[in-house]
């Protein structure tokens, strides 16, 4: 995945995950109840601190905060900006 987004500093751009559309049972979800995602793929990454290298890279699927990040619109495709301080957990 090509994107000519290039992020400063220790932040990365991500990819969030569409909602889910249906619970485990089978019921299904109105947009207006839809939880934002918390979950996401990194498609950039900036070059990280001067003392601290950044640990994810692209192509990771990451857990980050509910309200983390900024959301920004990008050719038509929604992604988030976020620092890497953000990021909970890599699957």
């Amino acid at each position: 995945m090509s994107l000519n987004i290039k992020p400063i500093g220790d932040r990365v751009v991500v990819q969030a995950a569409p909602a889910e559309e249906k619970t485990a049972s089978g019921i299904i979800i109105p947009d207006t109840a839809k939880e934002k995602p918390q979950r996401g793929t990194i498609v950039a990454v900036g070059q990280g601190k001067v003392d601290e290298p950044l640990t994810v890279k692209v192509g990771d699927e990451v857990l980050y905060g509910k309200y983390a990040g900024t959301e920004i619109t990008y050719e038509g495709k929604e992604y988030l900006i976020m620092r890497e301080t953000d990021i909970y957990a890599v699957l």
